[in-house]
């Protein structure tokens, strides 16, 4: 299955497309979408909705995986960053995906281990989990990609013995790179 991460955000949103397939992650893109700063927010939604679905026409995706609302200081940027949340919803049911949604801790813990993770932690996991060579990568494109493993962590959860990071990791030693 292909997986697709969406970190949102109205000056840039990032995206990571993943495979998961026997247990087995692989990397297939990841970029940002970057609405020009001089749009209304309208057309920056615009734009990240038509982006969102070129990208799903592309690679064909049947998961869509993304952040939940999280509230900061800053009432406006909160607001902002939900009105991509719900383009991004709204692009992922119209090309009948099936859309997960995780907290910021959540995508944390499953891919680094620890909910309090920094960036730079997940970012650095993302490239070992995935064997990324790509030395310029953002956040919003390791975060993107960090939504769609949590995701692919997540399928499983349910089944007998994959329900923890240690399982995952004795079931799966040739993801793991010292």
């Amino acid at each position: 299955m292909i997986i697709l991460g969406v970190d949102p955000g109205t000056k840039i949103t990032g995206f990571g497309l993943i495979k998961f397939q026997n247990n087995e992650l692989s990397y297939i893109n990841s970029g940002l979408i970057r609405p020009l700063p001089q749009n209304n927010i309208g057309e920056k939604l615009e734009k990240i909705y038509d982006e969102l679905a070129r990208i799903i026409r592309l690679y064909q995706p049947t998961e869509f995986s993304l952040e939940t609302a999280f509230y900061s200081k800053n009432v406006q940027s909160t607001l902002k960053i939900g009105y991509v949340r719900g383009i991004s919803l709204l692009v992922s049911a119209h090309n009948n995906l099936n859309t997960f949604e995780y907290s910021p801790r959540e995508i944390k813990k499953s891919v680094v281990g620890r909910g309090n993770a920094t960036k730079e932690q997940v970012q650095f996991m993302i490239k070992k989990l995935l064997v990324i060579k790509k030395e310029k990568m953002t956040f919003d494109e390791s975060d993107a990609l960090a939504a769609a493993i949590c995701h692919a962590f997540n399928i499983n959860k349910n089944k007998p013995g994959s329900s923890t990071w240690k399982t995952f990791i004795k079931e799966n030693p040739n993801l793991i790179i010292n």
